[in-house]
């Protein structure tokens, strides 16, 4: 795999830092941009390396590790991380790319599919949260509110123990999910509030992401293929019926990949899912005919 190069990106209120790998011998193949939110660059490590004969971007979403803020700003919505996305390919100066985006990415990666479609060819959105399209989405957007008010109230344990909770749900979100208290010790997590208020994912994108509602009318209008996939193993789950939802909104069937929600890590994080037959899937749906 060629060595990645790190570049800056100046953009309102935030200074984007992206991964450049070139592809190892000349191809005509678009640029391929791995994506997640709040998830970074330093995710898609394993899965980048199976696309060494494309060039491969990865970025860190505004507010999340690399790319810093500068607008004192809390909050991050769909739309803010779709212009920076914009800013990037743009900046990349190579026409439109192809654009595999996971969970909160996928979000990300609608929003600027509807505002800009020009900049992508294809787009693999992967088990996007959107709880707008589902049955139980007053209690699925009650749920996410609840995880931001513990993180605002309480800390990062107790607030991550319930997204956890949340993620891992199988079927609707039910009506008492507030009432659940679980331990944070129990998943790993710190019991002592250090008073930081300052999470990309349960402070700053929890409810703006999660209560987004992507714009069918212009996605259904945009010439980019958008392909939606869910993971095999993450039937039942939140981002996987939204999968599907949103794959019905649009006319299509969602595509099941390998694994699970992050069945492309190859140990990042600590976690391991299935990255060889995850990126075999990528390939084969990026290398489909619209």
């Amino acid at each position: 795999m060629t060595v990645a190069t790190t570049q800056t990106l100046e953009a309102p209120g935030a200074v984007l830092s992206y991964d450049v790998r070139p592809a190892e011998a000349e191809t005509t193949a678009p640029v391929l941009m791995l994506i997640g939110s709040p998830m970074g660059a330093d995710a898609f490590v394993t899965l980048a390396g199976h696309f060494a004969d494309r060039t491969v971007v990865t970025y860190d979403p505004r507010g999340a590790g690399r790319s810093k803020r500068t607008d004192g700003a809390d909050r991050t919505t769909p739309e803010e991380h779709a212009d920076d996305l914009h800013r990037l390919v743009s900046e990349l100066g190579s026409g439109p790319v192809d654009l595999f985006a996971t969970s909160g990415g996928a979000v990300n990666a609608l929003a600027l599919v509807a505002r800009h479609p020009e900049d992508v060819r294809t787009l693999v959105a992967h088990e996007p949260p959107v709880p707008q399209v589902l049955p139980d989405r007053e209690q699925a957007l009650a749920a996410t509110r609840d995880i931001h008010d513990t993180y605002r109230r309480d800390g990062l344990g107790p607030a991550m123990a319930k997204f956890i909770v949340l993620a891992g749900l199988k079927g609707p979100v039910p009506a008492d999910f507030a009432d659940m208290t679980p331990n944070p010790a129990e998943f790993g997590l710190p019991t002592e509030d250090d008073g930081s208020r300052d999470d990309p994912l349960v402070g700053q994108n929890m409810v703006s992401g999660t209560h987004f509602e992507p714009d069918f009318d212009a996605l259904g209008a945009a010439p980019p293929r958008i392909v939606v996939a869910a993971g095999a193993e993450s039937e039942g789950e939140l981002a996987y019926r939204s999968a599907l939802a949103v794959a019905e909104r649009l006319g299509t069937s969602a595509v099941i990949f390998p694994s699970h929600h992050v069945g492309f890590l190859g140990g990042e994080y600590g976690m391991q899912g299935d990255p060889d037959a995850f990126a075999a899937a990528l390939r084969e749906v990026l290398t489909e005919e619209g």
